[in-house]
């Protein structure tokens, strides 16, 4: 058996091996870069898509707000500079974020023209740059995406042997910067701190049941009702009362009656409930016949 031969059969099987590694590993990178481009390329057409409707958005306001004069020339410039030729792909973002910020200040500013956000231009053409900033956060995700595959696989041992021989370079993300409008602040506490209209200094209690017809305490007593009266030379058991409602001794009661009048009261049987006509032993909670 020839020793040589085997080993030299065995050394161009490994060169083959490594041979076709190589061309894998190119053929795969040169897919992953031509994927990130076309990716690229549909996020620029939608670009160029927003690049066409600003001019049309900018002569819509002018119409109704054309003194407005400093949020449009805004919008104009940045939209000339993010239209310039840019071979970084942070440059373009960076451009393109500006652009976004000068078109959130122009939707501002026309919050406060009613008649402009009725105009039937300006609504499809708000409706159109929306369209298109939906599209161009969809591609930005694909591109995204597709260079994050890329780099890994330049980076990643050892397919950068062949990134290196070949020159393959890591491709930029597609970041757009975001603006953000101050949201509205809303509270419900006074300048004092409270919640609401509270003041600790005028709580009042809720209204007892009947209150607004009884006195406005529990039970319906009003201490204002009898004031000004004798309470001197009562005999025990006495005290106020009269012929329609009273508090104490009412009219023919005897002293151990309590609270009661003629009509209807407290009285008629000890320390309980009833009126006039009411025996003592019934049922003191039962009503007695109505006069």
């Amino acid at each position: 058996m020839d020793i040589g031969g085997v080993v030299l059969g065995i050394v161009v099987l490994l060169v083959f091996i490594v041979i076709a590694w190589a061309i894998g590993t190119y053929n795969t990178l040169i897919r992953l870069r031509n994927q990130v481009q076309e990716s690229w390329k549909q996020i620029d057409v939608e670009l160029h898509r927003r690049y066409q409707l600003i001019p049309n958005l900018v002569e819509t306001v002018k119409g109704y707000a054309a003194h407005e004069r400093a949020v449009l020339d805004d919008v104009t410039r940045m939209r000339n500079i993010a239209a310039q030729p840019s071979n970084s792909t942070a440059q373009r973002a960076q451009r393109e974020g500006d652009l976004s910020r000068a078109l959130g200040n122009i939707f501002a500013v026309a919050e406060n023209y009613p008649q402009l956000q009725a105009a039937g231009p300006f609504r499809d053409l708000q409706a159109e740059l929306s369209n298109t900033e939906d599209r161009i956060a969809a591609g930005r995700r694909f591109y995204n995406s597709n260079v994050s595959g890329m780099n890994t696989r330049i980076e990643a041992f050892p397919a950068n042997i062949i990134a290196g021989m070949f020159s393959f370079r890591r491709a930029e993300y597609f970041e757009i910067p975001s603006y953000s409008r101050e949201a509205p602040r809303v509270s419900f506490a006074t300048q004092d701190g409270n919640l609401g209209n509270y003041q600790p200094n005028n709580w009042q209690p809720a209204p007892e049941p009947g209150a607004a017809s009884l006195g406005g305490q529990r039970g319906g007593y009003d201490p204002n009702r009898d004031a000004g009266r004798p309470t001197h030379g009562m005999a025990p058991g006495q005290g106020y009362g009269n012929e329609q409602n009273g508090y104490g001794k009412p009219q023919g009661g005897s002293q151990q009656s309590g609270y009661g009048n003629q009509q209807n009261g407290y009285g008629g049987h000890p320390g309980g409930y009833g009126n006039q006509g009411q025996a003592p032993d019934q049922n003191p909670y039962q009503p007695g016949p109505q006069q």
